[in-house]
């Protein structure tokens, strides 16, 4: 039961620490939207995306307003639509991601995700036909996400599948370059990629989801970081016990938002994501929470631990407040996101060694990192596959969003806006990794996969 002090805390977190619901996340089936005729295909597609989330962005706003809690994004995530395009007589699905654009257009979210392919086994024609689409698909679009999962611990990697995306990515920053290569914001390369994330840019609806389903993403680093100068130079036992405490009331709130929305939308309620999502603002970074635990700089000798602590910490505190915990669920580290790791990167300290490091023990992986624009395709297909390689050994979500920004190279920094943030262009290794990756193939799944 609520008491009077615990709203009064919560309305002290919500005014001065930056304690929001980073999004709603409505998740919809188009598989009965399939049809050998690409135009009909992509009509069916806006016709049903607009018919289920026509009041999300309604409802969304109604409860920001009634609960005094700030909703920051509403979202939707579709069935993968290398799936629906399986079906189509084409050879580009950029018709698809254009009606995904529009339906998110008329529904009023700033996303859309879910063009995307499975391909961690192999990939189907339909596969291979989204691939190719995607950067066309992402400049021509202002909403459409995609992602593509190329490893899983019991698949292994598909290391065709990670050379043809380094290409992909390349192609998606040369056609938004006058965007500083904004498309790749909205590209996701994932190993181990999860059916119910409500976050951007790797959301989509996967095939064991129900025809509709609503989603949460909750956020609060600015919290986490208030609630731990409590305990300064106390040890890591209280420290834990401290985020613990935190994470559940964030995760209580997103509950209790996401049991209300679904049932005025009247769609099944999913999960909520846990997930600490930073943002550009001082006072809601991940990196000054690592920080206040006794680091100088995000990035230094000690970072990782540090992460790890965080990330099960909020784990355990989040499952205690709800039933249905999933997505990604723990602590981010997108560096154009986040002001302390812009910071700690500009000084030199955080490293894409060192995040590399530290996506063993976090939420996801290597995330808005901006890279000089000349750097090659294969090179960005290594940094792919020693992620997927992690999430692969260790049964993890793993991902890759990477931005090779066009003309520019390191100490430049690319300037994205809004959530997206500010990327400061880090340095990758010369050596080059062409030989390894045209290899192709696949890396076989590890020992750990045969767990039946």
């Amino acid at each position: 039961m609520l008491t009077l002090k615990d709203i009064l805390i919560t309305q002290d977190m919500i005014d001065k620490r930056h304690l929001d619901i980073r999004t709603i996340t409505m998740g919809i089936s188009l598989l009965d939207c399939a049809h050998e005729d690409v135009n009909v295909c992509a009509q069916r597609i806006y016709e049903k995306i607009v018919r289920r989330a026509e009041n999300l962005v309604k409802v969304g706003e109604e409860i920001e307003w009634e609960f005094g809690i700030p909703i920051v994004n509403k979202r939707i995530a579709v069935t993968p639509m290398a799936i629906i395009g399986n079906s189509c007589n084409t050879d580009s699905y950029v018709p698809l991601a254009l009606a995904m654009d529009r339906a998110a257009d008329t529904c009023g979210v700033n996303f859309i995700g879910g063009f995307s392919a499975l391909v961690q086994k192999g990939a189907t024609k339909g596969d291979l036909i989204l691939m190719d689409s995607i950067p066309e698909a992402l400049a021509a679009t202002k909403r459409v996400c995609a992602s593509v999962n190329v490893g899983s611990t019991k698949a292994g990697i598909n290391m065709d599948a990670v050379a043809k995306m380094g290409r992909v990515i390349k192609e998606t920053a040369e056609r938004t370059k006058d965007n500083d290569g904004l498309g790749c914001a909205k590209l996701v390369v994932f190993a181990n990629a999860v059916e119910d994330n409500p976050f951007m840019a790797g959301a989509f609806h996967g095939v064991g989801e129900p025809e509709t389903v609503l989603n949460v993403g909750v956020s609060g680093p600015g919290v986490v970081y208030h609630a731990l100068q409590s305990v300064k130079g106390r040890p890591f036992d209280e420290v834990a016990e401290t985020i613990k405490k935190t994470a559940f009331r964030i995760t209580r709130m997103g509950q209790i938002v996401g049991v209300e929305a679904s049932k005025r939308l009247g769609v099944p309620f999913g999960i909520v994501d846990l997930s600490l999502a930073p943002t550009p603002a001082v006072g809601d970074s991940v990196a000054r929470i690592l920080e206040e635990m006794g680091l100088e700089v995000c990035g230094t000798h000690g970072t990782t631990a540090a992460l790890a602590l965080l990330n099960d910490a909020v784990k355990k505190g989040g499952v205690m407040a709800s039933n249905h915990v999933g997505g990604l669920s723990g602590a981010f580290i997108p560096v154009s996101e986040d002001e302390g790791m812009i910071a700690a990167a500009e000084a030199g300290v955080l490293t894409l060694s060192k995040l590399e490091a530290m996506t063993c023990v976090c939420s996801v992986g290597l995330d808005m990192i901006a890279v000089p624009g000349d750097t090659d395709a294969a090179t960005i297909s290594a940094i792919i596959a020693d992620e997927a390689a992690i999430g692969m050994v260790n049964s993890k979500t793993t991902a890759v969003r990477i931005i090779p920004a066009p003309g520019k190279t390191v100490g430049d920094r690319v300037e994205m806006g809004g959530l997206l943030g500010t990327a400061p262009v880090m340095p990758v290794h010369p050596e080059s990794a062409a030989d390894f990756i045209a290899r192709g193939g696949r890396i076989p799944a590890p020992l750990q996969s045969l767990k039946n």
